[in-house]
């Protein structure tokens, strides 16, 4: 007993607050009196069956709880340090037990016989803890915002001066209910003069408002059909004005609870229904906390009324109506939002509906709104984040309600189009399988970090089902693959640039070494772009004889066996047998008369390497072969031309007879044929050198960088066929914007200069055989001279008839008889049509030329300015520039210009079948000269 006695003397002494002028018989005699009550007070106590509480650990949080709300961080540490020393404490046994009369202690209040001399910090205005924080799930529970509410103060300091013992006790009881009841009017607000004063009471309204904020009906608020809440009109303004206040989470909960239960058509659409129940199971907790408290202060305040002993709780536990608006205040602003983004939910779907909530972290300063939209949005977020798991580390789109911003085109469309499933090449595949919607791409991600997002995955799926590289892609999958969540940016971004690189490095390395991209690139350079000197003048050698026959004498099978033979014949052969298999001629359908005019080269190409070598490239690459082919053989056949008359002048053109009637005009074709060599070599060099070996040096930078992706390539190699047909004077629809304006007009003048070079070329020919004829009757006339000297020494003398024909022409000559009638007294007339045809072809072609070099002159482009300054070196030409119309638009042609053509189409086949009779007279002739050599 002597423990207990010195307890309970340190205890009354911790307490006692010595007044001033007071002498220390008093100050004895009210410790004494303490000692007493206390000592009474555990005598009661102790009558009472004391249990041990079988969590002591939840007794401790309750009371920390309580000190925490109440006193502050610091006491409720030093509360957690004095109950870490008394736990291990041998001697006491029932330590929970102790807790327990703790804390029913510090809710014990004392007031003195004029209700004065408490403690400050004990009282009514003692701040309640706010149920309010059972809101936020992270902070507290239902369990601890109800020990919040039942939390009053630590042990009251005792006056010295207690309560005046001359009072009896059933005066102060009823002076302290009446001070409770008074208390108690003024609680319920400044719009009442007394509780009884309303109808109904504020007690009703109170044990009524936890089923209004649950959407429920209640006797005292109601629920309309259409969802409406009707108040009690004979309420004061005031209480109207508060109930408004909490008739709006009991609307908002209500149509929130209808929003979860309805059908969700969206992965992302579920999850928002997910977390908006979650948040509303919290809303519940705060409701259930709020109603613990109303019925606690009811209870109170009917024990404080009925018993004598009650006055001292009564100041600590009512429930008011301001304070249930206070609670929920929170609570509101959540409810608001979440009915916000349940509205927005209805039209906007997947990474709208993320940027819709990710904006109120973004651009709202409210923290309380930021972290509740951040709370959403990591529920929110998961579908979203599976998605892209798969998207990125799989190669596969799981999106069965298109919530993500990576879309996959719809084949069934194609095939219900009338599309032959079997015509859908890699290229197809790569471009068009999927696309990415910059609509549906969530700000919680960057525009870039998407672009590379879809990258990944298609270049994924690509490798596993173009490339037949599952393999890799699965084992890809099972070494990178790992959750994603929101709120992990930095290492996100970090695992898609890794990701990036390495499926982007694998997918260049299957085209390259796999499939032979770049070498299918660089052989097309070669063979159809005349990269290849030898095998292209082997090949148009070889080709020429059966080239120069009409189009309709051509066979495939013949074309293939010179290509094959010219193959044999350059360095070809050393190329690998890969890729000369895919080397073949054919013959193009409706494009001349001519074997020159529909022989063309192509290079066949297969999936997935036709991802880069789509089917607008081969039509670049026909287009670029087949101007190429018509200038190398203008410049292959004035180049035999020239050769023939560096020969023939040596020998037929080196005559006297031929030099006296033709020298002049051989003089001015030789000059004419140099000028065009000159000028079709230049547009070879600019063509070969400038444009095409320029543009592949760019385009192999490009496909060689490290960081280089399929796009990039496919993009890159685009870029240099727009560079050749556009730098390359051919114009097309998708050469750029600068150059397409012009280009359009070259390549037709192109033609004409490279088809009056043909003529000129031809007329030469017809020259050349004319002179061959003469050289043949020159010597035949020196022939017959002979003879008849020889015959008028003989013994019979000859006559003319003997050595001619009627026609006085002799049988002798060496001239066949089909030239011979074309020769004689028609001579000079074909000679002079000669002369004039080539005076009119070189004034033509020159003609052409000048307006070829004034449309260079005007070009934006600094090359094709160059080009025209190589041309027109020494400037012996004069530019000039065409000129249309005004009033007549390019594109219209007049009835007086279809028949302009018509007539100049009859004059070229005039003059081709003149052309043909003078080639064969001149082939006749000069076979008749080595005949008679």
């Amino acid at each position: 007993m002597s423990r207990i006695d010195h307890g309970i003397n340190n205890l009354v002494a911790h307490f006692l607050v010595k007044r001033p002028k007071e002498d220390g018989l008093n100050a004895e005699e009210q410790s004494r009196r303490e000692i007493s009550k206390v000592r009474q007070i555990l005598e009661d106590f102790k009558e009472e069956e004391v249990t041990e509480p079988e969590d002591i650990d939840f007794v401790a949080d309750r009371l920390r709880g309580k000190i925490l709300q109440t006193s502050g961080h610091d006491n409720a540490t030093r509360f957690s340090n004095l109950y870490s020393r008394f736990l291990p404490t041998l001697v006491v046994h029932k330590k929970g037990a102790i807790l327990e009369f703790l804390d029913a202690l510090s809710n014990e209040s004392r007031l003195d016989a004029n209700g004065e001399g408490r403690d400050p910090r004990d009282g009514y205005e003692a701040d309640l803890a706010k149920p309010s924080q059972s809101w936020d799930r992270s902070a507290a529970n239902a369990t601890s915002d109800e020990q919040g509410m039942l939390s009053g103060r630590h042990l009251e300091r005792l006056q010295l001066d207690g309560p005046d013992e001359s009072e009896p006790t059933s005066t102060r009881f009823v002076n302290g209910a009446h001070n409770l009841s008074q208390t108690n009017t003024l609680r319920a607000g400044p719009y009442s003069t007394s509780i009884g004063s309303m109808v109904p009471s504020e007690a009703a309204i109170l044990r009524d408002l936890p089923f209004t904020l649950q959407g429920l009906s209640s006797t005292t608020f109601p629920f309309a059909d259409n969802g409406t809440l009707k108040l009690p009109a004979s309420l004061p303004l005031p209480v109207l004005s508060l109930l408004h206040t909490l008739a709006e989470p009991s609307l908002l909960y209500r149509s929130l609870s209808i929003f979860i239960e309805a059908k969700a058509d969206g992965l992302i659409a579920q999850s928002l229904r997910s977390a908006i129940a979650n948040e509303l199971r919290a809303y519940l907790g705060l409701i259930a906390t709020i109603e613990g408290e109303i019925r606690r202060s009811n209870a109170l305040l009917q024990d404080n009324l009925t018993s004598p002993g009650g006055l001292k709780n009564t100041m600590k536990a009512t429930v008011t109506l301001k304070r249930c608006v206070v609670w929920t205040r929170e609570a509101t602003v959540g409810l608001r939002l979440m009915s916000v983004m349940a509205e927005e939910s209805k039209s906007k779907r997947g990474g709208q509906l993320i940027t819709f909530i990710h904006s109120f972290v973004t651009s709202n300063g409210d923290p309380f709104i930021s972290a509740f939209a951040e709370r959403v949005l990591s529920h929110l977020t998961k579908p979203f984040y599976n998605m892209l798991r798969r998207w990125i580390y799989d190669g596969e789109l799981i999106d069965p309600y298109h919530e993500f911003f990576v879309v996959e085109t719809n084949s069934s469309s194609s095939m219900g189009s009338g599309i032959n499933p079997r015509l859908i090449t890699a290229s197809s595949v790569w471009e068009d399988k999927y696309k990415q919607d910059d609509e549906m791409i969530p700000s919680i991600i960057t525009d870039e970090f998407a672009h590379k997002v879809f990258l990944i995955g298609k270049s994924l799926n690509f490798a596993r089902h173009s490339c037949g590289d599952s393999a890799w892609v699965e084992a890809y999958a099972k070494d990178s693959s790992r959750e994603l969540t929101y709120g992990d940016t930095a290492s996100l971004e970090t695992s898609i640039d890794i990701a990036y690189k390495a499926t982007m490095a694998r997918l260049i390395h299957l085209m390259d070494q796999k499939f032979h991209l770049f070498e299918h690139l660089d052989a097309l350079k070669k063979y159809l772009l005349l990269g290849q000197g030898d095998f292209i003048a082997l090949l148009m050698e070889s080709l020429a004889s059966n080239l120069d026959r009409p189009a309709g004498t051509q066979y495939r099978h013949t074309l293939t066996a010179q290509l094959e033979h010219a193959i044999r014949g350059s360095n070809a052969q050393f190329d690998a047998r890969h890729v000369l298999n895919r080397l073949d001629a054919r013959l193009l359908e409706h494009q001349g008369e001519q074997g020159w005019e529909v022989f063309t080269l192509e290079y066949k190409v297969d999936a997935p390497a036709d991802v880069v070598l789509t089917a607008w490239s081969n039509q670049q690459y026909l287009k670029a072969f087949n101007f190429l082919w018509r200038i190398k053989r203008v410049e292959f056949s004035l180049s035999r031309t020239w050769r023939r008359c560096m020969t023939g002048a040596r020998g037929v053109l080196g005559s006297v007879a031929v030099i006296e009637k033709l020298g002049d005009d051989w003089k001015t074709a030789r000059c004419c044929l140099a000028e065009m060599i000159h000028l079709i070599n230049q547009l070879q060099y600019y063509l070969l050198f400038e444009v095409i070996e320029t543009s592949w040096n760019e385009l192999h930078a490009k496909i060689r960088r490290p960081n280089c992706t399929l796009d990039d390539l496919v993009h890159a190699h685009r870029k240099y066929l727009e560079e050749i047909t556009g730098k390359g004077l051919l114009g097309g629809e998708d050469a750029s914007t600068t150059h397409k304006r012009h280009h359009k007009d070259l390549k037709p003048l192109l033609h004409e200069i490279t088809k009056g070079m043909m003529a000129y070329r031809d007329v030469v020919e017809g020259l050349y055989g004319f002179s061959v004829a003469e050289f043949s009757r020159a010597q035949g006339d020196a022939l017959r001279r002979d003879n008849g000297t020889r015959r008028s020494g003989s013994s019979r003398p000859s006559t003319a008839m003997d050595d001619t024909n009627n026609d006085g022409r002799s049988t002798d000559s060496p001239v066949p008889q089909p030239l011979a009638d074309l020769m004689g007294s028609s001579d000079e007339q074909m000679l002079a049509s000669l002369r004039k045809r080539l005076s009119d072809v070189s004034a033509h072609v020159k003609d052409r030329i000048c307006t070829l070099l004034g449309e260079l002159e005007i070009q934006p482009d600094h090359d094709l300015k160059f080009l025209g300054t190589a041309m027109n070196f020494n400037e012996v030409y004069k530019p000039k520039k065409r000129h249309r119309p005004q009033g007549q638009a390019p594109s219209v042609v007049s009835r007086s210009a279809v028949s302009g053509k018509d007539r100049e189409k009859e004059r070229d086949r005039d003059h081709d079948r003149e052309r043909e009779k003078e080639v064969a007279r001149g082939q006749a002739q000069e076979n008749g000269v080595k005949d008679k050599g």
